[in-house]
């Protein structure tokens, strides 16, 4: 249990030592254009899968009528 312990005291230790934060300004910054894109993103998937959804029921009832 001790090892488990002296691990997560030293990652901790390293995270507050070793990185280089970047400033707070910057980190909203970038998770805005990350929300942008994911958004985006999704609506553009979306459409194309409407589109195939639209497409193949066309061609089923093409292929029933």
């Amino acid at each position: 249990m001790t090892k488990v312990v002296n691990y997560i005291t030293e990652s901790f230790e390293e995270l507050k030592t070793n990185v280089t934060w970047l400033p707070w300004a910057e980190v909203q910054r970038l998770t805005i254009i990350v929300a942008v894109f994911t958004i985006v993103f999704s609506l553009a998937v979306w459409g194309v899968d409407e589109f195939f959804t639209t497409v193949i029921a066309g061609f089923f009832n093409f292929i029933k009528g």
